[in-house]
């Protein structure tokens, strides 16, 4: 590790510790020529895919907008913030885990729609109406049924 402030090109490991909840490990150092300390931190870099949209172009896939969708479907919903912050963490450890270099938008939807299933059956019908671009009422009330099938059937997501 090169030394920050006089650029040597060794410095010597003198703590270690696991930092962010065993997410990382921080590490002090000492410089070997100036003997000036500093810290620097390790993690794994566990990549997300490229996305493959619905035209057929690839994008870097953006936390933001997973984030921003789920929140405009779970607007003004009583959902509490640390449910979706651990259903955001599943879909992106989905992703990560799944070893592919590419996903698509379908799939990530997929995956949405899972998690609101879970948190909030209004967010779920409002995400679907707009992910599955429902035309008509008769769509928009199948999926509702679908939502109450599933609701009678004992698997009831949300509260």
């Amino acid at each position: 590790m090169h030394c920050p402030f006089c650029h040597f090109e060794d410095s010597r490991v003198v703590d270690t510790r696991l930092s962010d909840d065993g997410i990382s490990v921080r590490r002090r150092r000492v410089c070997q020529a100036c003997n000036e300390r500093f810290t620097t931190y390790e993690r794994a870099e566990l990549r997300l895919p490229q996305v493959i949209k619905a035209d057929g172009g690839r994008e870097q896939f953006n936390e933001a907008k997973l984030r921003g969708g789920i929140l405009r479907a779970l607007e003004k919903r009583p959902v509490d913030t640390d449910r979706i912050e651990t259903s955001i963490s599943r879909i992106l450890h989905r992703l990560r885990v799944s070893g592919e270099r590419e996903v698509s938008t379908t799939v990530i939807g997929e995956y949405v729609m899972v998690e609101l299933g879970d948190l909030d059956e209004v967010a779920y019908v409002r995400f679907a109406s707009v992910y599955r671009r429902f035309q008509d009422l008769d769509e928009f009330s199948k999926e509702v049924a679908r939502l109450l099938s599933r609701h009678s059937s004992g698997k009831k997501g949300g509260d």
